[in-house]
């Protein structure tokens, strides 16, 4: 039963994707007929649509969005388009998937957000979730769409949110939220830069119980909320941080030293970081700690983040497709120091980022560039002295197969996003670790 009624509502969807069909099926199972505008002449979820829902094709419908009374854009749609500003100024609500979901439960709700691990940390903690014997909806923007996780009952919800969905999110009252950090990225959707990006993100933690900040990314630490509870993570500092004693490393919980790093069967210092945040998570869920450490110990990440998918001849293949901004690319880089060479494959659609921050990583020693894909010449340009450039991942990879020696490892973080030749980063992730395979 909804807990709103839509009866008589004039609803305009924007896209048609996953999300899209996800919100045509919350109105229909509601009694509303919504209508429906895609920009693309063809969009993916077309096939699917009832017969009795209108759409339009290849342009938005500006006589459309100025009848309606409430707009639902995807997450690709930036609210800044002039016919949504104009929709806006005019009265008319315009709002997310997200939003729409947050209105229609109580279930407690955990939000998490970032530049980088969002999908790692959403997973792992719904993994420990559910070792508790809890009925978990995990989705947003991995995975399953939220309206969708409203069709089967739920104890918890546990939400990866990117900063699209939250531009237009407003009634999100999180039990516990996060930004695990936030590093440059989709600034082709924030011409106004960083400060644009991080408040779209800092939106998560508005009407939240318990923020938690990363002690070490300032951008992740909103504006003082004297309702809220803080708590911090970090590499050295924070209320769950890395201590080192009798020559190992221990994740830090509130003061006591409660898991050596090595039992863990992850690898990087980005993946320990991201536990950090899982145990904090947990905790503020009150999931026992022998529950949390079991799962920390047992988890081994997801495919496509920093994943070796294959190793022959002393040479290590190492897919990081999810690499799909400067900041994760660089956290590959520092958690890598092979006997050999490092092959590095970078390349795709940048985003308009810039890339400069890039040049100091680049500097290792015995490191070797193969730059593809559309924005291969603003990469090569880095550190041109040491950069080969092809068009096509799969050239990049035949050309390193004949080079490599015992020793080198071949890495896959290719700092950009994968549109430009492949559907998503998994697509391009399953033929590196396909090619790597077959001449490895």
């Amino acid at each position: 039963m909804s807990v709103n009624n839509y009866t008589g509502t004039k609803v305009v969807i924007i896209g048609l994707g996953l999300t899209g069909s996800a919100c045509v099926d919350f109105f229909l199972t509601r009694g509303v007929i919504p209508r429906v505008i895609d920009t693309r002449i063809k969009p993916p979820l077309l096939y699917s649509l009832p017969e009795n829902v209108e759409y339009w094709l290849g342009e938005i419908n500006h006589s459309w969005l100025m009848n309606s009374d409430l707009i639902i854009i995807s997450p690709g749609i930036s609210p800044l388009q002039p016919s949504l500003m104009m929709a806006a100024h005019a009265g008319i609500e315009i709002i997310s998937e997200i939003e729409l979901f947050c209105r229609e439960t109580q279930t407690p709700i955990v939000a998490i957000t970032g530049s980088n691990g969002k999908s790692t940390v959403t997973s792992w903690l719904g993994g420990m979730a559910r070792s508790m014997g809890w009925m978990v909806g995990i989705g947003g923007n991995i995975g399953v769409p939220a309206l969708r996780l409203l069709n089967q009952p739920a104890q918890l919800y546990i939400l990866e949110l990117s900063s699209f969905q939250l531009e237009t999110t407003y009634s999100l009252q999180a039990v516990a939220a996060t930004i695990l950090n936030v590093s440059e990225d989709h600034m082709d959707r924030y011409p106004l830069g960083m400060q644009q990006y991080c408040s779209a993100k800092l939106r998560i933690y508005k009407n939240a119980t318990l923020c938690l900040v990363n002690a070490d990314d300032a951008n992740t630490i909103p504006v003082w909320n004297a309702h809220a509870c803080y708590r911090s993570f970090g590499v050295y500092t924070g209320d769950y941080h890395f201590k080192n004693q009798n020559n190992s490393t221990w994740l830090q919980a509130l003061g006591e030293s409660v898991l050596n790093i090595n039992e863990m069967r992850i690898t990087g210092k980005h993946n320990f970081t991201n536990a950090l945040s899982v145990l904090a998570l947990a905790d503020a869920l009150h999931i026992p700690r022998g529950i949390s450490l079991s799962s920390l110990t047992s988890f081994t990440g997801l495919e496509h983040r920093f994943q070796i998918i294959h190793q022959k001849n002393g040479v290590q293949w190492i897919n990081d497709s999810k690499s799909t901004n400067v900041g994760s690319t660089t956290a590959a880089l520092h958690n890598l120091e092979p006997d050999g060479t490092l092959w590095l494959l970078l390349g795709g659609d940048s985003k308009s980022a810039d890339l400069t921050p890039l040049s100091e990583p680049l500097q290792k020693k015995d490191l070797r560039l193969y730059c593809f894909g559309r924005d291969r010449d603003k990469f090569a340009k880095l550190r041109p002295e040491i950069t080969v450039q092809t068009e096509t991942m799969i050239e990049a990879m035949l050309e390193i197969a004949s080079k490599v020696q015992p020793g080198d490892i071949v890495l896959l973080a290719p700092a950009c996003s994968s549109l430009d030749q492949f559907t998503n980063f998994e697509e391009r992730g399953a033929l590196f670790t396909k090619i790597a395979r077959e001449v490895g």
